[in-house]
């Protein structure tokens, strides 16, 4: 078992639903992302996503192509960020760690070496926006030779041929996108979000991770009803820009939130 599966077992045991933030690496510098990962893990997190900032961001909302822009401009690569995760193993070998972000800087990288290089620094999945299962197979071939977990993305117009696609190669879960549109838009309607994912859960056991719209700690704890894990992105970027000037506040700001989702989330389940 990998930390994924670890991660997921246990928080199964213990009757607890995962907590997931999202945050872009190098937003707003590399030493302010080390740091508030691991603050995150005191907080409360079970697995850090760490986005990896791109140009062209085509499925995020302004808030999170803002963090993007601000990471790129401060120097940050697909390779800086395989570096930040390199220095948080050096005092967190437990808590999972997966890449989120856009194909074109993996290409780029090439399939192999990145797969390689992810791994060797302790990386456990990776989930790539905007490649399909069908036009996957060396990228997936490149994951399983270093035992990288491949996470993929449902969404409500996902019908039951494209779960099954994506159930047949997915590991460590599905992030299913609650909302049609970009990261940070609209509100949630929890009817709609629970008819789906349990159309999903007759096709697949792997865990549901549901994000999109997750921006306090009732929303959090009504989603963990509903799926496996809570994701949370845009409102944790939201700590940082709303406290631009002072990095220490920012961090705190994100802790502070992401402890009453958890509490809300365990008090709910």
């Amino acid at each position: 078992m990998n930390r994924l599966d670890n991660c997921f077992k246990a928080l199964k045991e213990a009757n607890k639903k995962a907590l997931i933030p999202f945050i872009t690496a190098g937003d707003p510098n590399k030493d302010f992302t080390l740091s508030c990962m691991h603050s995150m893990v005191e907080a409360g997190a079970d697995i850090i996503e760490l986005g990896v900032p791109f140009s062209d961001p085509m499925a995020d909302g302004p808030v999170i192509q803002k963090a993007s822009e601000r990471a790129l401009e401060g120097g940050m690569s697909l390779k800086g960020v395989i570096a930040i995760v390199k220095r948080f193993r050096e005092t967190d070998q437990t808590t999972p760690v997966v890449l989120m972000g856009y194909l074109n800087p993996i290409e780029f990288m090439g399939y192999d070496a990145f797969a390689k290089a992810a791994a060797n620094v302790g990386v456990d999945g990776a989930l790539t926006v905007d490649i399909p299962p069908e036009e996957s197979d060396e990228l997936l071939a490149a994951y399983e030779k270093y035992d990288l977990s491949a996470i993929f993305l449902l969404s409500p117009t996902s019908n039951n041929i494209r779960i099954k696609k994506i159930a047949d190669v997915a590991k460590g879960y599905i992030y299913y996108v609650s909302l049609k549109g970009v990261t940070g838009a609209g509100h949630l309607e929890l009817d709609e979000v629970q008819k789906k994912v349990n159309e999903i859960k007759q096709i697949t056991s792997l865990p549901l991770a549901i994000g999109f719209g997750v921006k306090n700690a009732e929303i959090a704890a009504n989603i963990a009803k509903i799926g496996d894990a809570v994701v949370v992105g845009s409102a944790l970027i939201n700590c940082i820009t709303d406290h631009s000037g002072d990095e220490e506040q920012g961090q705190q700001a994100i802790s502070d939130l992401l402890h009453s989702m958890r509490n809300s989330m365990d008090t709910a389940v």
